[in-house]
C-alpha cells in the first residue's frame, strides 16, 4: 500500500495492532505457563481475555471501513515475542525470570499504547470518532494492564527476585 494520505496511514496502523494482538493472542498463554507468581499468572491470562476484546474492536473498525484486517505482520511485536521467549529458554531461577517476564511483557504494553495512541489521533482527525472512542478504550485498558505488571512488580516480584 501506497502510504500517500492520513486515511491510508490509519489502514495500515490499524493492520498493524491487528497483526501485534495476534501475535500476543499466541505468546500470552505461554508467558501464564512460564509465570510462577500467581498474581503474575494471573494478571496474564486476565490481559489474554482483554486482548481477544482488542482484537475484536479491530475487526468492528474493519469492518465499517470496509477493509480486510490481514495482509500485514508486526515486526516488532515478532521481536518483542522472540526476545521474550528467548527468557524461556534460558536456565533462570523463577522469581528472576517473574521480574523478566514483567519486563518483557511491559515493552509490548509499551508498544500497543504508542500504536493506538496513534492510531486513536489518526481517527480524530480524519472524524472517525467512533473509532477514535474504540480505539481511546483499549488504550486505557492497555494502560491499565502496564500499571498492573508495574504493581506486581514493586509489590513483591522484584522483591523476590532480588532474594533469589
Amino acid at each position: 500500500m501506497n502510504l500517500d494520505s492520513l486515511e491510508k496511514l490509519y489502514v495500515h496502523e490499524l493492520k498493524d495492532l491487528y497483526s501485534a494482538e495476534s501475535q500476543l493472542l499466541d505468546a500470552l498463554p505461554k508467558m501464564a505457563e512460564a509465570a510462577h507468581d500467581d498474581t503474575l499468572k494471573q494478571a496474564f491470562e486476565s490481559h489474554l481475555q482483554e486482548t481477544r476484546e482488542h482484537r475484536s474492536r479491530l475487526e468492528q473498525i474493519f469492518k465499517s471501513l470496509e477493509f480486510q484486517p490481514g495482509g500485514h505482520k508486526c515486526a516488532a511485536m515478532e521481536g518483542l515475542i522472540k526476545e521474550g521467549s528467548e527468557l524461556l529458554e534460558q536456565e533462570t531461577e523463577p522469581q528472576v525470570l517473574d521480574a523478566a517476564l514483567i519486563a518483557a511483557a511491559q515493552r509490548v504494553e509499551h508498544y500497543e499504547m504508542a500504536g493506538y495512541g496513534s492510531a486513536c489521533a489518526y481517527a480524530e482527525k480524519l472524524g472517525k470518532y467512533d473509532h477514535a472512542d474504540i480505539l481511546q478504550k483499549t488504550l486505557d485498558e492497555e494502560g491499565a494492564a502496564d500499571r498492573k505488571l508495574s504493581r506486581i512488580a514493586h509489590r513483591a516480584v522484584n522483591f523476590k527476585a532480588l532474594t533469589a
